[in-house]
């Protein structure tokens, strides 16, 4: 997830348009590690906020990697070319049951509010945090919620030419 310095991941109005203002990584190929993730991801589950910011990026970001959408609204009308996507809402501990049983190990989880939840559930064994050089003021934050106090081990940091800064994390005794 990117995070800007002071702690972000939207502008107030829920928007993450200041990404698009950073500077883009001088090797065109380099995705900092987002292809090797996405091809190791079962399924991605996200909020209903996020998969709307995602339907304006153009086009369907995920190949066929199945998405899941927490939401209590129906589905729009259409969906990307290609997405595959579906619309359910339930408790963490309900749905990680429902994502075993359908053979998913490895889900990415998208959006503060997404995030909140399965951190205060206990189901977050991994967090990779890019850390973007601007600074938003105000905004939506990601760990705004009273969360259980957990230890965490800096597996690895890794700096980019363009400022970014990712952080890869494991909860302790998760591994």
């Amino acid at each position: 997830m990117a995070i800007s310095l002071d702690g972000f991941i939207a502008d107030e109005n829920g928007g993450v348009d200041w990404l698009n203002e950073l500077p883009p990584p001088e090797d065109p190929k380099e995705d900092m590690g987002y292809g090797a993730l996405m091809q190791s991801v079962d399924r991605l589950v996200m909020g209903r906020k996020t998969f709307d910011q995602v339907l304006h990026f153009g086009s369907w970001p995920y190949g066929d990697t199945p998405v899941t959408v927490l939401s209590h609204q129906s589905s729009p009308q259409s969906l990307p070319d290609g997405a595959i996507v579906n619309f359910t809402y339930g408790s963490p501990e309900t749905l990680v049951q429902q994502f075993k049983s359908a053979g998913d190990t490895h889900i990415y989880l998208d959006g503060g509010n997404v995030v909140q939840q399965f951190l205060t559930a206990g189901f977050i064994e991994e967090i990779i945090l890019t850390q973007v050089p601007v600074l938003l003021g105000k905004g939506i934050s990601l760990f705004k919620e009273e969360l259980p106090k957990d230890m965490w081990i800096v597996e690895r940091v890794t700096n980019y030419p363009n400022g970014f800064i990712q952080t890869h994390m494991i909860k302790k005794g998760a591994r």
